[in-house]
């Protein structure tokens, strides 16, 4: 095993053949070191609240699956098929440069696609993963650390399922957008463990579970949609334990310290709405420019699903644990997202129905 440092993240594709040869020889990590002032914190009480955090830790041991074989990786979809639908409510100028393409290289369009929408899904993990570490270490209650612990693992078991699948299915890596890229630095970088908090459990678990439940939606794969299915209910179970946890938390600060926390989301909230927009695949197979990929990609029927998805969710959650303050409200309400914030929080959530076994490969249609 070799080791590679570079500055950055990689900016080209990486491609995955069906020979690969993973000897030791042969396998070389690339890594781009980051510096964070982690303050971490002992916790010597071990007190175990009886509350809804350790219900959530109690349940995430019962439903843990093994993304080796839980899921069924002996499916393979087929190639002359799509594994996304088609977006019926493309502008028309659109549709008329894909319509150009041939059978085939709509295909290819499509696996690409794909390829690069869950590519940032597997970044993502991989961002999730470390600063779930982070607040194993830092966060100080004792529920805390030992759910932060339980959530590296989902984490772990999160970035494995979408490396397989990218590497065996479609056999093709985009790099990270450089948008996410720069949200997970701030995250992961910041000394506040609170921040880590809010960045975590609120702003990436929210687009977590928009991104996945909007291809969950559109995906022809079953294989993809059981993968999905398995992530989201992890997903729900971490955003719930944020809110429950945050909200307690955030009233014991002082109110500039609030403001700053407030003014931190919005920020986190622009950056998903405006610039989380991948555009590589429509630049390759459409011939568009960064600008034109991504106006496309603004207008698409599937980008407003996911808008609708993430901030129907985000926002009451920022509301519910006290971060859409009076000062950042405005700023919102420019971004015209204001009109979520009634929608439902997820503070409560139906036991019964996070409790439910997991289905298996064949149930999840009827599931769904």
């Amino acid at each position: 095993m070799k080791i590679h440092k570079q500055k950055g993240p990689p900016e080209d594709l990486l491609y995955f053949d069906e020979d690969l040869d993973l000897s030791q020889k042969q396998v070389e990590d690339v890594v781009e070191i980051f510096h964070t002032p982690l303050t971490g914190a002992y916790n010597w009480d071990y007190t175990v609240s009886d509350n809804r955090i350790k219900k959530l830790y109690e349940l995430g041991k019962e439903l843990n699956w093994n993304g080796s074989i839980d899921l069924n990786w002996e499916y393979n979809h087929p190639a002359d098929k799509r594994i996304m639908e088609p977006d019926e409510q493309l502008p028309h100028e659109t549709l008329e440069a894909y319509e150009n393409l041939s059978e085939e290289e709509k295909i290819l369009f499509d696996r690409h696609n794909t390829a690069e929408l869950m590519s940032q899904f597997l970044h993502g993990e991989q961002g999730a993963l470390l600063v779930a570490s982070q607040l194993a270490s830092c966060a100080p209650t004792y529920n805390a650390k030992l759910y932060a612990a339980s959530q590296t693992f989902d984490e772990a078991r999160h970035v494995e399922v979408f490396n397989r699948y990218l590497q065996e299915k479609i056999g093709i890596h985009y790099p990270i957008n450089p948008s996410l890229k720069l949200l997970l630095d701030k995250i992961l970088t910041d000394e506040r463990w609170d921040l880590k908090f809010i960045g975590m459990q609120i702003i990436i678990e929210g687009l977590a579970l928009a991104a996945f439940q909007m291809l969950k939606s559109i995906t022809k794969d079953p294989l993809l949609k059981q993968l999905l299915h398995y992530v989201v209910r992890d997903e729900a179970r971490h955003v719930t334990f944020g809110i429950n946890y945050l909200e307690e938390y955030i009233k014991t600060l002082s109110p500039e310290e609030i403001n700053d926390r407030a003014e931190f989301a919005y920020e986190a909230c622009v950056i998903s709405r405006d610039r989380l927009i991948n555009t590589k695949s429509e630049q390759r197979f459409l011939k568009m420019s960064e600008e034109e990929a991504r106006e496309f990609q603004l207008n698409t029927g599937t980008f407003e699903m996911f808008r609708n998805f993430l901030f129907s969710r985000v926002m009451p959650n920022l509301k519910r644990i006290g971060l859409l303050t009076d000062e950042v409200r405005p700023k919102f309400e420019a971004l015209g997202l204001l009109e979520y914030e009634h929608a439902p929080d997820d503070f409560e959530c139906d036991w019964a129905e996070m409790k439910k076994p997991l289905e298996k490969f064949g149930q999840i249609p009827t599931a769904l």
